[in-house]
């Protein structure tokens, strides 16, 4: 009897296994493709007459903005290589196009219904992550946060929601974020969960990702 239980919860468990790697090279493709973008926007793509140069450039920052906004996407390395490319001098402009892209990400995540996120989920066979979101969805704002609050690990879930603002300016300035959904991701994330409203989310990411492109612009590259 125990045996034919456990053959009727395997498939599912190989099937979860089977989805999930898919998912993670799906993940790790868009990384791949993204630095490769960044190698060939740092093998001087772009053209020395200035009328074509100008037209290149505006092309380039849309393409910055569509990278950046999107999930997984390394969109910081990518600024950084035009940056490099281009002088000290573009770096407030792929600032202004970060804050662009990130709010992007967040209303997208702001209006996406969570019920399709509840499918991909049960996809997944994640039914414990599928059965919280359908149950955050819904809520006010204020609920959700103190619904997620006794959801998750108690150790530390606290500490990150008490200090969700930094938290959110910290993980958008973390080395490597790409693995973790990267800004688009992390927009994404936070406009779908509904707890920080867009003027103060656009202010956080405003202060967080200003440092590096202010420093790069006084001080040259």
């Amino acid at each position: 009897m125990d045996d034919s239980n456990q053959d009727l919860k395997s498939p599912p468990r190989k099937k979860r296994y089977i989805r999930i790697t898919i998912v993670l090279l799906a993940i790790l493709g868009l990384n791949l493709a993204g630095t490769w973008i960044g190698h060939q926007i740092n093998f001087q793509i772009f053209p020395r007459h200035d009328p074509v140069l100008h037209a290149t450039v505006m092309v380039a920052m849309a393409i910055y903005i569509l990278l950046m906004a999107t999930p997984f996407m390394p969109g910081i390395e990518i600024g950084m290589a035009i940056m490099m490319l281009l002088g000290h001098k573009s770096a407030l402009l792929i600032y202004l196009c970060t804050l662009i892209a990130l709010s992007i990400s967040y209303l997208i995540g702001r209006f996406f219904s969570l019920h399709v996120v509840q499918r991909f989920l049960q996809w997944l066979y994640l039914e414990k992550a599928s059965e919280l979101v359908s149950q955050l969805e819904p809520l006010k704002r204020y609920e959700r946060l103190d619904l997620i609050n006794k959801k998750a690990p108690k150790k530390i879930a606290p500490l990150l929601l008490k200090h969700l603002y930094l938290t959110i300016a910290v993980v958008l300035n973390l080395p490597g974020n790409a693995l973790i959904g990267g800004g688009g991701g992390i927009g994404l994330m936070v406009g779908m969960s509904g707890v920080v409203p867009f003027y103060k989310y656009l202010a956080i990411v405003a202060i967080a990702v200003l440092p590096v492109p202010l420093i790069i612009y006084l001080q040259g590259i």
